[in-house]
């Protein structure tokens, strides 16, 4: 199920749920998002994403798991953590560590990013060496960011996030056996309303997916992909920050529509620590 790997990126098992993010030194924001998947209509998963913002840096992690028929089928599960820094015009990774598991099998990718280059991965089980795929080489792991980090927007400046100049951007993400580029086109404006927390408009940004390295060409999967030109990203503002992080995400499989939509979008300024100080004693 690639299609929904790339477009919701975390629903590789069939959701995303994220839980509570590390602690993040002088955090600024908190969101706390309860998420629902669906394939072709049918409930496939749910969970929450947390996320925490600090004045430079970021940290979030995830603990998903499947429902309904899906579970019946593959009782998978999954867990992702990312953390990283905030520069320039975007999210920087750092740390990014992900777990899929179903009944028969289990998928572990671990990554560290230094400015951009990735230091050290490991993904188990490794790579196969069909000779038709596509070699990654050193520059492929250059200049990159992994598959949470890139959920995340960035939006400089103090004028509205909310604008079509959020969506043009071009992602290239290293995911441990793939390299892969996401270009970012603004589609339109919209209006959501959560079950729990936010109401109000989002930007709709279409996905274009472009493999780079660490496939095989002529997999049907890849060029399904390739070919999409109905995905999009719904992105949603996250309060005391100028991040837009995806309400809904959307795109078309060979089985039906796959959807990951929030049911609660809670995001909360936090309050900065004031400093501690001391009278001096009187005698």
């Amino acid at each position: 199920m690639l299609a929904s790997r790339i477009v919701i990126g975390f629903v590789a098992c069939g959701l995303v749920s994220v839980v509570a993010a590390p602690d993040v030194a002088r955090a600024q924001a908190k969101l706390d998002a309860q998420y629902t998947a669906t394939l072709a209509g049918l409930p496939i998963g749910s969970g929450n994403w947390v996320i925490e913002f600090g004045d430079t840096n970021y940290s979030a992690a995830a603990n998903g798991t499947t429902t309904g028929l899906l579970r019946a089928f593959t009782g998978g599960q999954g867990t992702t953590a990312a953390r990283g820094t905030l520069s320039g015009s975007r999210a920087m990774s750092s740390i990014y560590a992900a777990t899929i598991s179903t009944r028969r099998k289990s998928d572990e990718i671990r990554l560290t990013i230094a400015n951009g280059s990735v230091k050290d991965f490991k993904v188990d089980p490794p790579q196969d060496d069909d000779p038709e795929r596509v070699p990654l080489t050193e520059a492929n792991r250059q200049n990159v960011l992994d598959p949470m980090t890139a959920s995340m927007v960035r939006v400089l400046g103090n004028g509205d996030l909310l604008t079509p100049d959020a969506c043009q951007r071009k992602l290239s993400v290293f995911d441990g056996r793939m390299r892969y580029d996401l270009d970012l086109a603004f589609k339109r404006m919209d209006k959501v309303k959560a079950e729990k927390g936010y109401a109000g408009p989002v930007v709709v940004c279409a996905i274009y997916f472009e493999p780079v390295a660490g496939h095989i060409p002529t997999r049907t999967a890849i060029r399904y992909m390739t070919n999409l030109r109905d995905m999009e990203v719904w992105l949603a503002p996250v309060a005391g920050t100028r991040m837009l992080v995806p309400f809904r995400a959307q795109g078309p499989t060979p089985v039906g529509e796959a959807v990951l939509e929030a049911t609660q979008f809670v995001s909360l300024p936090l309050p900065t620590k004031a400093a501690v100080t001391t009278s001096p004693k009187t005698e």
